[in-house]
C-alpha cells in the first residue's frame, strides 16, 4: 500500500474563501485518509482553522497582505524542506506559489492563473464558468472525491458563556452582518438594515449586528437607527462570532466572510447581494435565500459603483429582505 503523503496547502487570506477552502480540504481527506494536512495562512485564520476536522495544523505565514517579501517567502519554504509530499497553492497569484517551490516539494498543484509555470508541476485547467465559483474551483484543485458544503464545529461551551454575556437566548435572536471588507458596492445601506432590525424587533426577536472593527462605524448607525439592537462589532473574536452566529435562528449578510461563516454552522441565511453574483459565490447552506435585483448593470464586481448610482443596493428595499427572511423563519428552527 502506497504511504500517504504529507499535504501542505496554501490558503487564501479572505475570511469567506478560507471557509470554502473546506471543500478542498474534505476532498483531500476523502482521497488521502491517513495523511497530514496542514495549512499555510495567515495568523488571523487559525480561529477558522482550527474548526476544520481535516487539518492537522496551521502554519502562519507572516506577510503582509499584497506584500511579495520574496526574501521572507524565500526562507520559510527552505525552513519546510524535507516535511510534504504534494503541495495545494489556493491563491492565484505568483507570489503564493514561492513557498512551496522554495521548499522544493515534489508536487505543486494548483491553477495557472498568474503564469505559473515552473512553480507549479501540476497545473490544473480552471474552465471559464468556474473562474469566480471559488468553492468549486477550490474542490476541483483535488481533482477526485466528493464535493461537501463547509461545516464549520461550534464550540457549545464557548457559546452557552457569550450568549450569558450578551444577553442573548439561542434561537431567539437574529443576527445581521452588514459590513463587507471588499467595498461599498456590497453593502446594502445601513438604513435598509436599521428597517429590518426594526421589523425583527417588532416580531419578538432580538436583533445582534456582527461585524470587525472594521465595520463599527456602520454598525453604530444601525444602532442609532433601530434602538434596541445588541452591536456586538468589534466586540468578539472569529471564534466567538463562529459560536454566536451559530446560535442565531436566522442570520441575513451582505456577500460577506461571515456570510459563509453562517451557512457553514448551518444557521438559515439571507444573503443580499449587490456588485456581485449569487451564481458564483452563493452561501452554501441548506436554508437560504438569495436576494439579488440582477440589473443590467451588475455584476459588475467593483468595490465602487462606476455609475455613481449604486441602485443594485439603493433600490433593494427592506420588504424585499423582510420577505426572504420570514420565508426561512416559517421553516422549523434547527437544533
Amino acid at each position: 500500500m502506497a504511504e500517504s503523503p504529507t499535504i501542505l496547502v496554501i490558503g487564501p487570506r479572505w475570511v469567506g474563501d478560507m471557509v470554502m477552502a473546506q471543500c478542498l480540504f474534505s476532498a483531500l481527506r476523502e482521497l488521502h485518509p491517513n495523511a497530514a494536512i496542514d495549512v499555510l495562512a495567515p495568523a488571523w485564520a487559525a480561529p477558522l482553522v482550527k474548526r476544520m476536522p481535516e487539518i492537522r495544523q496551521q502554519i502562519n505565514l507572516p506577510l503582509k497582505s499584497g506584500a511579495l517579501e520574496f526574501r521572507m517567502r524565500r526562507r520559510f519554504g527552505r525552513l519546510l524542506r524535507g516535511h510534504y509530499g504534494i503541495a495545494y497553492v489556493m491563491p492565484g497569484s505568483w507570489k503564493s506559489a514561492l513557498v512551496p517551490f522554495f521548499a522544493r516539494i515534489p508536487r505543486r498543484v494548483g491553477h495557472l492563473k498568474e503564469m505559473r509555470y515552473g512553480l507549479l508541476t501540476d497545473i490544473v485547467p480552471l474552465p471559464d464558468h468556474l473562474k469566480r465559483r471559488t468553492a468549486q474551483a477550490y474542490f476541483g484543485l483535488a481533482r477526485g472525491g466528493t464535493f461537501r458544503a463547509p461545516k464549520l464545529a461550534v464550540d457549545t461551551k464557548n457559546q452557552a458563556e457569550l450568549l450569558g454575556r450578551f444577553g442573548l437566548e439561542a434561537k431567539k435572536f437574529v443576527a445581521l452582518m452588514p459590513g463587507a471588507e471588499f467595498g461599498p458596492a456590497k453593502r446594502w445601506p445601513s438604513e435598509r438594515y436599521a428597517g429590518l432590525a426594526r421589523d425583527m424587533m417588532a416580531k419578538g426577536f432580538e436583533v445582534a449586528l456582527f461585524g470587525s472593527k472594521n465595520d463599527a462605524d456602520v454598525t453604530a448607525e444601525i444602532a442609532t437607527l433601530a434602538p434596541g439592537v445588541v452591536d456586538l462589532a468589534g466586540q468578539t473574536r472569529l471564534e466567538d462570532a463562529i459560536d454566536l452566529i451559530a446560535a442565531a435562528r436566522l442570520a441575513v449578510s451582505n456577500d460577506s466572510g461571515l456570510m459563509h461563516v453562517a451557512a457553514a454552522v448551518g444557521t438559515p441565511i439571507v444573503a443580499v447581494y449587490g456588485s456581485t453574483s449569487p451564481q458564483n459565490t452563493p452561501p452554501l447552506a441548506e436554508q437560504r435565500e438569495l436576494v439579488w435585483l440582477g440589473l443590467s448593470c451588475s455584476p459588475c464586481h467593483r468595490k465602487i459603483c462606476p455609475l455613481s448610482h449604486l441602485n443594485c443596493l439603493n433600490t433593494l428595499e427592506v420588504a424585499q429582505v423582510a420577505a426572504a427572511a420570514e420565508r426561512l423563519l416559517e421553516m422549523p428552527a434547527a437544533a
